[in-house]
């Protein structure tokens, strides 16, 4: 579990799927069979992205980079409108990480702890996405003491304002967020009117290395893992769960741990029995998980999240002082 990386088995995962592809009149694009190991909303709902929309039961509007998807699952079956099959393979298949095989990932958390079972159990359609790099640093700057909905809002709204539009599905248009040439010209001004608050010189900062290609996808992949978190931490605003964040659903780093207050809760609750300092989390769970530290992450703050895990100190505590 040394290697920061796991290598995805794309032609084995894509022998397993099937591709229906629908053209009659009134429903045109694509069923995508037999998709084991996904659902689509613990995929999207669990706190890694925020460029979505929920229009109906198991039915999303996803937004990525230049590319809009509507998709509805069913079972084990996707069903993606107006997309054509090689659009699904090129584009979504990654996005997606369906080329990764999860029923391995899941039998490796397990022999690194059983205790992962429930958390796993319950949330087993969980897949880390492989997201855009230069929305998920300005998405995840955005994020710092902000609930989901709010996140989303404010991303939708620099999108509306500054990307291009994509398109219109039932009505409403959706927009791709801004490329680099676009980003150049929101001024601090412009995300505070987004309602983006204390994070807009933040958001500025990073707009403005991503344009002078300071930050390269492609050298920060290369850089390594403690390497790639250094450079990322120079930007304004980002600590370590910004940067945890921006390697694990962006850069391919698996290993990667983000720690926020759910994760917190749940690992003190699990393994430690006490208040624990982040970056000791971060340690253990290095330790205990090594590559696969961020799918651990995942279960685990899902599983926390969906439960409303009460911080266990606290209720310790409180028994403390009944009993007294």
């Amino acid at each position: 579990m040394n290697n920061e990386k796991i290598k995805n088995n794309t032609s084995d995962e894509k022998k397993n799927i099937n591709f229906v592809i629908l053209q009659n009149e009134y429903d045109k694009g694509i069923i995508v069979k037999n998709v084991k190991d996904f659902n689509i909303m613990q995929t999207l709902e669990c706190g890694q992205c925020f460029h979505y929309e929920k229009i109906g039961e198991m039915e999303y509007v996803v937004v990525h980079r230049k590319s809009l998807l509507h998709i509805r699952q069913s079972g084990k079956d996707l069903y993606c409108k107006n997309i054509t099959k090689e659009e699904f393979e090129n584009i979504w298949f990654h996005y997606f990480d369906l080329d990764r095989d999860y029923s391995m990932v899941k039998d490796m958390l397990l022999k690194a702890d059983e205790r992962l079972e429930s958390a796993i159990r319950a949330n087993d359609g969980v897949r880390i996405l492989n997201q855009d790099f230069d929305e998920t640093l300005m998405s995840f700057i955005i994020s710092q003491n902000k609930q989901i909905p709010h996140i989303k809002k404010i991303v939708r709204d620099i999108s509306e304002k500054y990307g291009d539009c994509l398109g219109g599905i039932n009505g409403v248009n959706y927009y791709a967020f801004p490329n680099k040439s676009q980003l150049q010209s929101v001024t601090e001004e412009n995300y505070r009117e987004c309602k983006a608050g204390f994070r807009a010189p933040y958001l500025v900062d990073a707009a403005e290395k991503i344009c002078r290609e300071e930050f390269e996808s492609e050298n920060l992949k290369e850089d390594g893992y403690e390497k790639a978190k250094e450079r990322l931490m120079s930007i304004k605003g980002v600590g370590d769960k910004v940067a945890n964040c921006v390697l694990l659903f962006s850069l391919g780093y698996r290993n990667a741990f983000p720690v926020d207050v759910w994760i917190k809760r749940i690992m003190e609750s699990m393994y430690f029995g006490k208040s624990t300092d982040n970056k000791k989390i971060m340690e253990f769970a290095k330790e205990k998980f090594g590559v696969y530290g961020g799918y651990a992450q995942q279960y685990l703050f899902y599983y926390a999240r969906e439960n409303q895990l009460n911080n266990s100190m606290e209720n310790k505590k409180s028994r403390k002082r009944q009993k007294k």
